[in-house]
């Protein structure tokens, strides 16, 4: 009933730029506080970012300064922009998008950054 679908992973240089995007579809009542989380090989999954509807915004203090979350309310849209990135930040990337029932997840995108 509910699909979320990160997009804009792929590869670059650290110092790069990259932009995620993250669309819910699918039927839901509403759409509360949307985020970002990451993985990488023998690590826990990481909170990096999270916004509220009203656009209160929450950072890892890994992140913080560098990546940016904002919302599009009105087409159940999440992003992450993320500036100078380092090869620590390297992993997989999901969205989780909560409802008032239930949280979606996505399947997740891979940001690898290497020379």
């Amino acid at each position: 009933q509910v699909q979320v679908v990160e997009s804009g992973g792929g590869l670059v240089q650290p110092g790069g730029s990259l932009r995620l995007s993250c669309a819910a579809s699918g039927y839901f009542f509403s759409i509360g506080i949307m985020g970002w989380y990451r993985r990488t090989p023998g690590k826990q999954r990481e909170l990096v970012a999270d916004i509220t509807t009203s656009d209160r915004t929450n950072y890892a203090d890994s992140v913080k300064g560098r990546f940016t979350i904002s919302r599009d309310n009105a087409k159940n849209t999440v992003f992450l922009q993320m500036n100078s990135l380092k090869p620590e930040d390297t992993a997989v990337y999901y969205c989780n998008v909560k409802t008032p029932r239930f949280d979606a997840w996505g399947q997740g995108t891979l940001v690898a950054v290497s020379e």
